[in-house]
C-alpha cells in the first residue's frame, strides 16, 4: 500500500474532532517552525501566519451557520477567538509582538480535541 493510501484511508476513517485535532497539529507546528525562522524569512512567517488565520476564520465562518450543532455558548467562544487571533496575527505580522500566543491558544484547543480528552474519568 503506498503512503498515499494509507493517508486517504486514515483520513476516511477519521472523526471530525481527530481531523480537527491533525490540522489544528500541523497549523501550529508550521508557526512554530517560523517562530523559530530568521526575521528575515518574511515569507515562511507570513504563510504560517495567514494559514492559521485562514483556520480560525473558516472554524468562525462555520459556527456562525445555523446548520452548526454546538452549543451556542461554544459557537460564540470560537467566533470570539477567531476574532482575536486575526487581530493578533496583524501585530505579530507587524512585528510587534512573538507567535507564542496564538500557538498557546492552538495547543489550548488541542487538548480539548484530544482522544484524552475524550474518555469518560474514571
Amino acid at each position: 500500500m503506498s503512503f498515499q493510501a494509507y493517508q486517504q484511508a486514515a483520513t476516511r476513517s477519521e472523526d471530525p474532532r481527530s481531523t480537527e485535532y491533525r490540522l489544528f497539529a500541523q497549523v501550529t507546528r508550521a508557526l512554530m517552525e517560523a517562530s523559530q525562522a530568521d526575521k528575515l524569512e518574511i515569507t515562511k512567517r507570513a504563510e504560517a501566519l495567514d494559514w492559521n488565520r485562514r483556520m480560525w476564520s473558516n472554524f468562525a465562518l462555520d459556527c456562525s451557520s445555523e446548520e452548526n450543532q454546538l452549543p451556542e455558548q461554544l459557537r460564540a467562544s470560537i467566533i470570539s477567538l477567531s476574532l482575536f487571533v486575526s487581530k493578533h496575527t496583524s501585530v505579530v505580522m507587524r512585528g510587534d509582538d512573538d507567535f507564542e500566543t496564538l500557538i498557546d491558544i492552538n495547543r489550548t484547543i488541542m487538548q480539548g480535541l484530544s482522544p484524552q480528552a475524550q474518555a469518560p474519568a474514571a
